[in-house]
């Protein structure tokens, strides 16, 4: 039997619940087969990466590592997220690129890189995970590692036009050839990462599909992989959830009003201020939507000290607020604008109460919120999910109202008209996602990578 080994930025602790698809999964793969699983500890010291934490629960190892304030700034706050981050999600402008950092980045990964060799074995199972970790293949494979490595991407991949913006292209993505199988989400970010390779890096693809650099020393293969959810589990979490104290407070704040829900991590990816500019355009423009309709936006802040969150957040408080003043009344307030994070459970309450989920962002790799919505919602009295075509989800909701998040008029009209959807519809729009969604969950998800990148012989 093979052994497991997960590489993330963070991981999921055993005595913690951390909400997402990658813990979720993660942990899952890890409880069948049993291994290791490797990533930052969330603390700073004042060195980096100078010891390994162990814990063990059952049969998975958990390893933690430390990062000294000055790599936490240029690796993870400044390469990792001032620069691939915004391009990755199509910013260029955004951008900030210092070659200090790059070098810092490529040290930690190093460093990392130091550790896992020394507790890798010839038959081992590597899955390294995100842009946070995009050369450590290559840094094993230096370190004389032989073992079978995946790489997966949880964001977009541009087109390569973006991706020579960044001066040292080619030498952080050559290393994505270092390992066995590389994973995006859609067929999309397949595309745009073959062009780059024939046209950027000179690879060669055969017939069957296997693509090689570098003379053909290392072959490696390339494919699409949707992340996705427990749909199970969130659907009966939902079903729980709408009998709970926060659900029916939230439902009684209502008064009888149609909720349309937003939830996504404040960031300038998920499209917030666009999203407030149509649902004022959607109550400007047809006032019988009035005293009749609710939008309930939840963005915890995330990185509040860096100044592109800071204006991201002044901006959206200024629309709200302008919303707010334009259209409420002393009984209604049009638009609830939280920046506080809530438990998963009360979500897919929320989620199941509301009539829409209002999922538009500029660009994302998956988004799991659109696929949660789905999953939340009552069969007999099924909600209208509203969908940036640019998130990687909508690549199998497309019975959802698929919207341009750049076009404001388009996504009024689109609000509007899930808002006064007929039942018949919305049942038949959300039985086409959820069957999606029940085949192809995140079990299938993580089994489909692994399979591919280990072959026989590992325990699924």
């Amino acid at each position: 039997m093979k052994r497991l080994v997960v590489v993330s930025n963070r991981i999921a602790l055993p005595n913690e619940t951390k909400p997402g698809g990658l813990a979720l999964a993660m942990q899952a793969a890890l409880r069948e087969c049993g291994g290791l699983w490797l990533g930052w500890s969330g603390q700073t010291a004042e060195r980096s990466a100078s010891e390994l934490k162990r814990m063990q629960a059952d049969s998975v190892e958990y390893l933690t590592f430390d990062l000294s304030k000055p790599d936490l700034e240029d690796y993870y706050a400044g390469f990792a997220n001032r620069t691939l981050w915004p391009l990755f999600h199509f910013r260029p402008s955004l951008v900030d690129f210092a070659r200090a950092c790059y070098a810092c980045y490529v040290r930690v990964n190093a460093l990392i890189a130091d550790h896992l060799a020394a507790l890798l074995q010839p038959d081992d199972v590597v899955w390294v995970h995100d842009y946070h970790l995009i050369p450590l293949g290559a840094l094993l494979r230096e370190r004389g590692v032989r073992a079978r490595i995946g790489f997966f991407l949880h964001t977009p991949f541009p087109p390569q036009e973006l991706l020579t913006m960044l001066p040292v292209h080619r030498e952080l993505f050559e290393t994505l050839a270092a390992y066995d199988l590389v994973g995006f989400h859609t067929p999309d970010y397949v595309r745009a990462f073959r062009d780059y390779a024939l046209n950027e890096l000179g690879a060669e693809i055969n017939e069957q599909g296997v693509f090689s650099v570098r003379g053909g020393r290392h072959s490696f293969r390339v494919a699409d992989f949707p992340i996705s959810i427990d749909t199970a589990a969130v659907a009966r979490a939902a079903e729980q959830a709408a009998n709970q104290a926060a659900t029916r407070r939230l439902q009684r704040s209502l008064e009888g009003r149609a909720l349309v829900i937003g939830v996504d991590r404040l960031d300038y990816s998920k499209g917030l201020p666009e999203r407030f500019k149509a649902y004022g355009q959607l109550l400007a423009e047809h006032p019988e939507h009035h005293r009749r309709v609710t939008l309930l936006q939840i963005a915890p802040t995330s990185r509040g000290d860096v100044p592109e969150y800071q204006q991201l957040r002044g901006e959206l408080e200024r629309i709200a607020g302008a919303i707010n003043g334009r259209f409420a009344e002393p009984d209604w307030v049009p638009l609830r604008y939280v920046n506080k994070p809530y438990h998963h459970n009360s979500l897919t309450g929320f989620y199941r109460l509301a009539r829409v989920g209002f999922v538009t962002p500029l660009r994302d790799g998956m988004n799991l919120v659109a696929k949660e919505f789905v999953a939340s919602q009552d069969p007999d009295d099924p909600g209208v999910l509203v969908l940036s075509r640019f998130a990687g989800a909508a690549h199998e909701l497309g019975a959802a109202l698929l919207v341009n998040p750049h076009d404001i008029e388009g996504m009024a009209n689109s609000l509007r008209a899930a808002l006064t959807m007929a039942l018949a519809d919305r049942r038949a729009r959300w039985r086409e996602m959820m069957d999606v969604l029940q085949r192809q969950d995140i079990t299938a998800w993580r089994r489909s990578f692994l399979n591919a990148l280990a072959g026989p012989g590992l325990a699924l």
